[in-house]
């Protein structure tokens, strides 16, 4: 889709110096207090004239009058999130001005920093004529400042010190004497100030930008009604080759070949559901095949109309000759075309993807090259999908297979892709230059120009460039010459609207969003946004709107008594096991009620405690029987041995760490080699053999928190292919939740819940084994366990394995992260 750059650079820019206007002149000790208040006192925080988010809206004024306040309360938990990382270490440092220039109503002053490595561009700073410390007057003049750029020790800022904004209209204006102050403070040359850091602005500007771009989109009048027109619409249909759509039937079930025909349809929108294990890269990768190899149904129509048409007598073979001759001078002799050397060697057509010897397909039938952008919200979820289109390759018209020309863009590759990653393959392309060339264009200072020209080739010669949603409202994707025919989204349910809107606003023709809102929700930091639907992501609003989704529903992970139950709860039954998947899921210990597919133990005397200052939950009781099930698992069956086949997972960090520790202390090795232990939102998208869950909230009146988010738990409970043995306090998780009450209540009709008492190590002795948890004895009902004699122990490695903790920090943990500028690192439990 056409886009206007000019007309959209000034929208961008517009939007972006409200955005900076804002946040800028906000009072940083006021936002604190409030934030005090609200956990404290149980007062509304946050600004005035926030909305609940809805699943249709009117217009755009409408989307942008929700969207944008629960923006800015983001932004806000985010400056608090960043004071709680400060106590953690960062620091005041001191600065001196060195220049200061005004431009359009901001400040823009060139500080020399003492401590200018721990900073960075779009970067949120606190500027002040003294340090904040308690006990001492507060300082008259301070102000936040954003980081344009870092150049060696001088770092420039943008600041706003005409007043402050108190709600979001900037025509209206409050003075303000700190700000005031401020002016003279950083106009002075070499005047000593005190810098903080506070966080980055870089994901949420983009986000910010995106929102208020929605006016230029397409598809904007989609997005707000959540309904499309004009869907029936026969002549907008794509067609494969038969040897193409062949494989992809061969290789595809029923419900994945419907997504894939969905997409070929040329639906605006295409939404896909993939439940765990129901082979969503797979569908992804037939997508990519389908997409970039497909001509419009009307040629395929057409190419049957050709045959009626009237010809002339055959010409004779001499005939012939001649005419191809005419046609085709270079038959007999040089063709012209080949006289035209290609300029960099390799003319376009071959891959930059470390893997040269497979050149990309250039016997297409296709008028033009299909460009795709793929994107998910973390550097690990995109990296997983890089690597699945490295290794299986993208399957041409005439079924062959081969390696486009991809490039991965962004910080934090995995090494396994560093091969198609941008910075590698411009360092690649630097490094074959003339090194005379290079080392002239040096002393001119024309290296950097050289790098920017080179991404910008590497851009336009890509066929999928995959980015995090971030990264893809980076400058870099603005200087390109044309938008993208295509745009997959993985992971689109962990990503807040916003979001997800910052790589449509590249301009593309149609949209793909795949993921599961049934699985772990977006990052939200704000509670005030989080309670007014902010996490709700644009997949999960259109399908509540009605909009139509395609559910991959043949599940090819889990042992059907671990499916049960999520398919019934989570996915109204619709998920079937694959071919077979019953009896490669089936495992020696499964002789064992208490090691089968699906387990729940009820630690009923266990107590939940708080860590102090910790906001996180441990309970000790479930750690020592979690290592009592492990250590006799592996004592039996050594295969588990191993962190690529068993699991302990638990929602709270802090849970994780008592884990790793008692770990350790019970037999004598760290646990990252044997045993992957981490919590729930770290472990999305992974798979093991085992999986141990560990629940950990035992109370009578305190609820449970976030346990009770049934996305959660969903992850929890389907990381398992053989077995997921689940331990809690199953009258606290019935009482707290509805979700756990059902699970709880399908292990007792399942034969499959156990009560367990102390000591625990003396649940599994052989002769328990051959009575209590045979599975012959299944029929004798559901014995409570009792005491008994254990003298096995855990044949453990020996060798130390030299493994950090993960930092600490409040509930959950969030997994990756993001790229640069992902801010959210944690949250606070809801409890």
């Amino acid at each position: 889709m056409a886009v206007d750059k000019s007309k959209l650079d000034e929208e961008h820019q517009a939007c972006i110096v409200r955005f900076y206007k804002i946040v800028l002149s906000w009072d940083y000790l006021r936002i604190l207090k409030d934030s005090d208040n609200y956990n404290k006192k149980g007062k509304k925080g946050g600004a005035s004239g926030v909305r609940e988010v809805k699943d249709t809206y009117s217009d755009v004024d409408d989307y942008i009058a929700t969207f944008e306040p629960l923006m800015f309360e983001e932004v806000k938990a985010q400056i608090i999130q960043g004071k709680k990382d400060d106590e953690g270490g960062t620091e005041w440092t001191q600065a001196i001005v060195a220049e200061c220039n005004e431009l359009n109503g901001f400040h823009l002053p060139t500080v020399i920093c003492a401590d200018v490595e721990s900073i960075s561009q779009n970067d949120l700073l606190l500027l002040s004529n003294k340090k904040f410390e308690e006990g001492k007057p507060l300082p008259t003049a301070y102000a936040f400042a954003f980081v344009e750029h870092r150049q060696q020790d001088k770092v420039k800022v943008r600041m706003h010190l005409n007043g402050e904004y108190k709600q979001y209209n900037t025509d209206k204006i409050d003075a303000c004497p700190r700000l005031l102050n401020m002016r003279p403070l950083i106009s002075e040359i070499q005047k000593y100030l005190y810098v903080l850091k506070i966080c980055s602005l870089s994901t949420i500007a983009r986000e910010y930008v995106a929102l208020w771009s929605i006016s230029s989109l397409p598809f904007k009048d989609l997005i707000l009604s959540a309904a499309e027109s004009n869907s029936d619409n026969d002549d907008r249909a794509w067609k494969i080759s038969k040897p193409l759509n062949e494989y992809i039937e061969a290789n595809h079930n029923k419900s994945q070949l419907e997504a894939i025909n969905v997409g070929l349809s040329r639906r605006t929108f295409v939404l896909i559901q993939g439940p765990p294990g129901t082979g969503k890269t797979q569908t992804i990768l037939g997508l990519l095949s389908a997409i970039l190899h497909a001509t419009p149904a009307k040629i395929h129509s057409n190419r049957g109309k050709l045959n009626t048409l009237k010809c002339g007598p055959e010409f004779s073979i001499q005939d012939k000759y001649t005419h191809w001759l005419r046609a085709s001078p270079w038959l007999a002799g040089l063709n012209p075309r080949e006289q035209e050397m290609p300029k960099d060697g390799d003319d376009g057509f071959f891959p930059t993807t470390g893997n040269e010897l497979r050149p990309e397909v250039v016997n297409s039938s296709r008028k033009y090259r299909v460009r795709v952008l793929i994107c998910a919200p973390s550097n690990s979820a995109l990296d997983e999908i890089v690597l699945r289109v490295l290794n299986t390759g993208i399957r041409d018209e005439n079924d062959h297979v081969y390696n486009p020309k991809i490039v991965r863009i962004g910080l934090k590759p995995h090494h396994s892709v560093q091969a198609v990653s941008m910075d590698y393959i411009v360092e690649q392309k630097m490094a074959g230059m003339d090194m005379q060339t290079t080392s002239d264009k040096q002393k001119q200072g024309g290296t950097g120009k050289d790098k920017d020209s080179i991404r910008a080739s590497v851009l336009e010669e890509a066929v999928i460039v995959f980015s995090t949603l971030s990264f893809s409202g980076s400058p870099l994707f603005s200087k390109l010459n044309h938008g993208f025919d295509v745009v997959i989204i993985d992971e689109a349910a962990q990503a807040v609207e916003p979001s997800t809107l910052v790589p449509l606003a590249n301009g593309c023709k149609q949209v793909f969003l795949v993921g599961d809102p049934v699985q772990l929700p977006a990052t939200v930091i704000s509670t005030v946004a989080e309670k007014l639907g902010y996490g709700t992501s644009l997949f999960k609003r259109l399908q509540k709107a009605g909009y139509p989704v395609q559910m991959l529903k043949t599940q090819y992970r889990m042992h059907p008594e671990i499916r049960n139950f999520p398919s019934r709860e989570f996915y109204d039954e619709a998920l079937e096991d694959g071919p077979d998947v019953e009896e490669q899921t089936k495992r020696a210990w499964h002789n064992y009620r208490c090691f089968g597919p699906f387990c729940f133990f009820d630690i009923h005397e266990g107590k939940e405690s708080q860590p102090s200052g910790s906001g996180s939950w441990v309970n000790v009781d479930e750690v020592e029987f979690v290592l009592a099930i492990y250590r006799e698992l592996v004592t039996r069956y050594p295969e588990l041995k191993s962190s690529s086949k068993l699991a302990i997972i638990s929602p709270y960090r802090h849970q994780v760490k008592l884990i790793r520790q008692k770990f350790r202390e019970t037999f004598g090795l760290d646990s990252e080699k044997v045993v992957d232990v981490n919590t729930v939102d770290g472990f999305q998208g992974r798979e093991k053999d085992v999986a141990i869950f560990s629940c950990v909230r035992s109370n009578k009146d305190r609820g449970i928190g976030f346990v009770a988010d049934f996305r959660r738990m969903n992850v929890g409970i389907t990381r398992a292919r053989a077995s997921v043995l689940v331990v809690g306090s199953a009258s606290t998780l019935k009482r707290g939740d509805k979700h756990w009450k059902n699970l709880i209540e399908s292990a007792e009709q399942r034969n499959a819940f156990f009560k367990v008492t102390k000591p625990y190590n003396d649940l599994f002795t052989d002769v328990k084994l051959k009575t209590t948890w045979a599975r012959d004895s299944a029929q004798q009902g559901m014995p409570e366990a009792h005491t008994g004699d254990m003298d096995t122990e855990m044949p453990v490695d020996t060798t130390a394995v030299d493994a950090a903790d993960q930092e600490q920090g409040d509930e959950p943990e969030w997994g990756d992260g993001g790229d640069e500028g992902m801010d959210g690192g944690g949250g606070a439990d809801e409890d």
